[in-house]
């Protein structure tokens, strides 16, 4: 009888880190991963595994190339009967227009007056240059890749967005108030997987004060109080000056008709 073959074949692939996936769990026998692709030689991947996933990542470098990984299910070792083994076939998979964009990190940011600055680290992929150092996205996409931020003010819902071909975003926002943003990377030439995941939230903190939670209203009315008190201040001991110096006199005054 012949063996069974995988069955829902799926590609998972984050910054270039790219997994094979399938079912069902083998009893009996076992896989081996061919990968094929265009223009460059099969290579063997996981080969006899009981697993139902397989890390392909090194047989992809040439990230442009479409690939198709065909799954075998093999006997035993010392029961080949020299047939060939059956096998599945996965959808075709070519990483750089496929590989989802993962979470940026936000190296570091600043809000000073009325500028938001934000810097971001550029993912790594597991690929490396000669002498050893990981290549990050941006070594790869070059110009292709872009990222776009998400900005607004704390406690707000309106969101204000724009894009950069760098790594530096450098806003105008409202001094007064302090702003929460994140961002994201995209590849705008792509059919599908433009937008990729989302960094985490960071707000800008500054002590921004009174004035800034509630604006120049406070400050008004703080004025207007404190324009109050100094006038008090200076009007009524003139008042109660003038009073004594009137009272002074009127106890001077001979009582009429004694």
């Amino acid at each position: 009888a012949a063996l069974p073959t995988a069955v829902n074949i799926t590609w998972s692939s984050i910054n270039f880190k790219t997994i094979l996936q399938w079912q069902p769990k083998p009893s009996g026998y076992f896989y081996t991963v061919e990968i094929h692709g265009q223009t460059s030689d099969i290579k063997k991947k996981c080969i006899r595994t009981t697993e139902t996933e397989c890390d392909v990542t090194d047989a992809l470098k040439n990230v442009k190339e479409t690939y198709v990984a065909h799954i075998l299910s093999v006997m035993p070792a010392g029961m080949d009967n020299f047939e060939e083994p059956p096998y599945a076939l996965s959808e075709k998979f070519t990483p750089y227009r496929q590989t989802v964009i993962g979470k940026p990190e936000i190296r570091n940011y600043t809000q000073k007056g009325s500028k938001l600055n934000v810097v971001i680290k550029d993912p790594l992929t597991p690929y490396t240059f000669p002498n050893g150092s990981f290549q990050s996205i941006r070594d790869i996409f070059q110009h292709d890749l872009e990222y776009k931020l998400y900005y607004w003010k704390d406690q707000s819902s309106g969101k204000k967005d724009t894009t950069t071909k760098s790594h530096t975003f450098e806003v105008t926002v409202e001094s007064t108030k302090n702003y929460c943003f994140y961002v994201q990377g995209l590849v705008p030439s792509r059919r599908e997987n433009r937008n990729g995941q989302t960094s985490v939230v960071h707000c800008t903190t500054g002590e921004r004060g009174i004035f800034d939670e509630y604006g120049a209203e406070v400050f008004i009315i703080i004025a207007v109080i404190a324009i109050a008190v100094i006038t008090l201040a200076i009007v009524l001991p003139v008042i109660l000056c003038k009073r004594k110096k009137a009272r002074a006199a009127r106890e001077k005054e001979p009582l009429n008709g004694v």
